[in-house]
């Protein structure tokens, strides 16, 4: 097992792999940039190496800084957590070279994985569902018209390097693919510096569903059931929950095995997700893979008893899974509280915490970095905390939900508490009747 491990992240995510390694008798190296400076994983870690100024490309985005801390706190493993360094392919084979482990995937599995029209065809050669579409990448606009033509309206470009909805462009009819051809390949070139593209069919009425697996050294895997990830603004997940309103036991079944296939076939390595379209027949594709851990971890692991950070670094430390399914026991709902004004189109909103209080009691968890008087920064993801909820069904961790919500105070800056508590007020929410769509016609005017 690891003697010290190095968590290359900030936020509530480098507090809770803290957190984990502290349980596990590991020590702990954080790292910060200077607006990150009073942060708690900084105070909580055995250790806390500067590593730059606020901006990521001179902190938690700069490998040399990262790879020099490690060295002179003679960490030998590194955690890189979700965003910044934990899917740099470059990252983890330079770990690999300094002979830091790199608790997450290998280089060639982050390459094969992190490149949308590999991953696809990675997929399908395994059987596992994937949406109709190109084979690998579009090489002419022609090509893909041609394809739109055979598959039938209405289809998707998508950005193989894409992520966050950037370079994603719908087609509903052959005039408008022209402009979405040019749209997306110039959004995606600079976002991304690769223009490439893939086409398929486009699912209406999709659920954004995705299946937690573990991989072990071995080739194994298993799979922690699903979470339900619909509810999104412009491709941002705010909300997320499992079991789904929407899967059936059947259907959890055959996603669950499907992922352990698709998993098994590339011998997956660590905690990652499989993330699928499932229409509104309950027809699931493939979407993509995500090899690291997720922001919304915290839901499987309330209602399956679960480490996910734990397991992460056991199989990281050749260690071998149980082999065995997990499926829930409980009801469990995450609630992304975000520095931003739900009113104002989501604006975001740094500035310093006034008051703080937490809400508590049975059922409720809270993963979060923040406290009264901490100055959120302008520099980074705007989230600064996460309300996870449990209880035995549905029903009860709405009520909870919105009970945590309405005593969940934080002054000084706008947040989402208030978008969050009209959703649980939503009688088509309440019904679990939506899509990924849901939020095009929510009416953001009731939040108040």
């Amino acid at each position: 097992m690891f003697k010290k491990i190095l968590i290359a992240n900030r936020g509530e995510i480098a507090l809770r792999v803290i957190r984990t390694c502290k349980e596990m008798g590991i020590k702990t190296v954080a790292v910060y940039s200077t607006a990150d400076k009073d942060s708690l994983h900084v105070r909580f870690a055995d250790e806390a190496v500067c590593i730059g100024p606020p901006p990521s490309r001179e902190s938690y985005l700069n490998i040399p800084r990262i790879i020099a801390a490690a060295e002179i706190t003679n960490a030998d493993a590194i955690h890189p957590g979700y965003g910044f360094l934990s899917e740099n392919a470059e990252f983890s084979r330079i770990c690999e070279e300094y002979g830091i482990k790199f608790i997450g995937a290998s280089p060639e599995m982050i390459n094969k994985m992190g490149d949308k029209a590999t991953a696809k065809a990675t997929m399908k050669a395994a059987g596992v569902p994937t949406i109709p579409g190109s084979e690998g990448l579009l090489e002419s606009m022609e090509q893909g018209l041609k394809l739109a033509e055979e598959m039938g309206y209405p289809v998707i470009l998508k950005a193989t390097a894409g992520g966050g909805g950037r370079g994603m462009r719908i087609v509903k009819e052959s005039s408008e693919f022209k402009k979405a051809w040019d749209d997306a390949r110039q959004e995606s070139a600079a976002a991304f510096g690769n223009d490439g593209l893939y086409l398929e069919k486009f699912v209406e009425e999709p659920r954004h569903i995705e299946i937690q697996i573990v991989g072990d050294s071995t080739g194994r895997a298993c799979h922690l059931s699903e979470r339900d990830c619909s509810i999104q603004r412009r491709h941002q997940k705010l909300v997320e929950e499992t079991p789904s309103p929407f899967i059936t036991d059947e259907l959890r079944e055959a996603m669950g095995k499907a992922a352990i296939k698709g998993a098994e076939a590339i011998a997956y390595e660590g905690a990652g997700t499989i993330e699928f379209l499932v229409d509104k027949h309950r027809n699931f594709y493939f979407m993509e893979m995500n090899t690291r851990i997720q922001v919304e971890h915290p839901i499987t692991e309330e209602v399956t008893d679960f480490d996910l950070i734990k397991e992460q670094i056991k199989v990281a430390a050749g260690e071998k899974i149980s082999g065995k399914n997990y499926y829930p026991k409980l009801y469990s709902m995450e609630c992304r509280i975000n520095a931003e004004d739900p009113a104002n189109g989501f604006r975001p909103s740094p500035g310093k915490i006034q008051n703080l209080h937490l809400p508590g009691g049975k059922g409720v968890r809270i993963d979060s970095h923040v406290y009264a008087g901490y100055v959120i920064p302008p520099n980074y993801d705007s989230m600064i905390a996460k309300l996870i909820v449990s209880g035995q069904s549905r029903e009860e961790v709405m009520l909870r939900m919105r009970r945590a919500l309405e005593e969940f105070v934080i002054d000084g800056i706008k947040t989402t508490i208030p978008f969050h508590i009209a959703l649980l007020k939503d009688e088509q929410f309440k019904k679990g009747d939506f899509t990924t769509k849901f939020l095009e016609t929510f009416d953001f005017s009731v939040i108040k």
